[in-house]
């Protein structure tokens, strides 16, 4: 959260961001999908907010935990929120780091770069590398990628009663346009 501050400080501090290309979530919808033995769940977020310097290639996003929506069961998206994310004491889940690839942003045209930085979900960080697919447009910068995430990395305990029914792994999938 301090480096989206710190993003959002430069972008609205006059003299600050004078070289800056600063771009927003424009659009975003973000899926899990959790693939157990007898259960299959999957849910998705349309409201993840970020920044993504293009100069530096920096970026910040974060994604409000309560607004997943899609479950099988209403009870399902209540347990994920106090049973397995704790929705009220961790909000959200951040990523906030570098493209590893120098890769002109302001060029069109489709590139494969990896995001490298701090991923956190349910008060845990952990320093991940996603491999993401870019594309740039007069429209703005669609980011692309499909990456795990493994429950117990971040805290996440599965209780033996459902361990049929939630998979350990879920599987993640972000698509999000970047517009100035």
């Amino acid at each position: 959260m301090r480096n989206l501050f710190l993003i959002v400080l430069i972008a609205f501090h006059p003299g600050l961001a004078q070289d800056r290309v600063l771009l927003k979530v424009e659009r975003s919808e973000v899926t899990f999908v959790s693939e157990a033995p007898l259960e299959r769940i999957t849910a998705t977020n349309p409201k993840s907010a970020g920044l993504l310097d293009a100069t530096a290639r920096s970026f910040a996003v974060r994604i409000p935990i309560v607004d997943f929506q899609g479950f099988n069961a209403p009870l399902q998206q209540e347990h994920f929120n106090e049973n397995y994310l704790g929705s009220r004491k961790f909000p959200n889940a951040t990523f906030e780091g570098r493209i590893i690839e120098a890769v002109d942003l302001s060029v069109p045209g489709e590139h494969a770069i990896r995001a490298k930085g701090c991923f956190t979900i349910h008060g845990v960080e952990t320093e991940r590398v996603i491999p993401c697919k870019i594309v740039v447009t007069d429209q703005g910068v669609r980011v692309t990628a499909e990456f795990d995430v493994t429950l117990a990395d971040h805290g996440i305990r599965i209780p033996r009663v459902v361990q049929h029914k939630l998979a350990a792994i879920a599987k993640v999938k972000v698509d999000a346009l970047f517009k100035p």
